[in-house]
């Protein structure tokens, strides 16, 4: 069956989604998130579309953008995975596809406050509806941006929060309130599919071993160089302006040293 063609229509905002390739834990690692926050800088200087959420999970991606031309977003969004794909792939001694099919989007005309605006909570509750984090300040989401009207480098507030309140303040407080009083729904773990109950027919049985959680397996990292200090200078920005507490999320980079040169 042929693809259906994306509906790209102007002053559209999209909600795009990019899992990694079998649902695998490669966004786990540090260096990995500095990487994609210094890749969404490139984008945003080359594209020039306008960000208004991110979220930043394990195995997946959220975003909430604009781009300037409609027929932009394909073109963002194929450099953007190409340049992670290729950086990760490098860093982590791996080949074969990053990024699993092809990415997820679903557009609305970015007067629709309500649609906005629940998207922009759906996105910053992601950490908190997988049990990560018990609130919505997280350090690779741009959800404090929001409450605490820092700028982090990356992303804008999107008209329906500005519409919110005569001032920023107000904005802020009542989009505290709209996420405080959500209940996000729990991740469904992966059901299984017809293939895994046909696989035990056709392989053979070997001894019997506890099962470990994706999440809890040792990856086989391997040693890479340090990145450069723009690269961290763009993820320590993000994540100052973003996270819950500054002093414990700043002790992450304090070992890295920056590249002056």
């Amino acid at each position: 069956m042929p693809r259906q063609p994306r509906q790209l229509l102007p002053g559209y905002s999209y909600h795009v989604t990019c899992r990694c390739n079998n649902r695998e834990f490669r966004l786990t690692r540090l260096e990995c998130r500095q990487v994609f926050l210094y890749a969404l800088k490139k984008a945003l200087h080359k594209f020039g579309f306008r960000l208004y959420a991110l979220c930043i999970m394990s195995n997946h991606v959220h975003y909430l953008l604009e781009p300037s031309q409609p027929e932009d977003l394909p073109k963002i969004m194929h450099w953007l995975n190409w340049y992670t794909a290729m950086c990760f792939n490098r860093m982590l001694n791996r080949t074969g596809h990053f990024w699993e099919k092809r990415y997820h989007s679903t557009g609305f005309d970015k007067t629709d406050k309500k649609r906005a605006l629940n998207t922009l909570r759906y996105i910053h509750a992601n950490p908190k509806a997988a049990n990560i984090q018990s609130g919505f300040f997280y350090d690779f989401s741009n959800y404090g941006s929001y409450d605490r009207l820092t700028d982090d480098g990356l992303t804008q507030w999107h008209p329906a929060f500005l519409s919110l309140g005569k001032t920023l303040g107000e904005c802020a407080k009542k989009y505290r309130g709209f996420c405080r009083n959500y209940k996000p729904r729990p991740k469904p773990e992966r059901g299984s599919r017809w293939g895994s109950k046909f696989l035990p027919k056709v392989v053979k049985k070997k001894g019997k071993k506890n099962k470990v959680s994706p999440g809890q397996m040792r990856l086989p990292w391997v040693e890479w160089e340090v990145p450069s200090g723009e690269v961290v200078e763009v993820a320590r920005k993000f994540v100052l302006a973003n996270c819950y507490d500054p002093e414990v999320a700043m002790q992450f980079f304090d070992d890295i040293e920056f590249d002056v040169n």
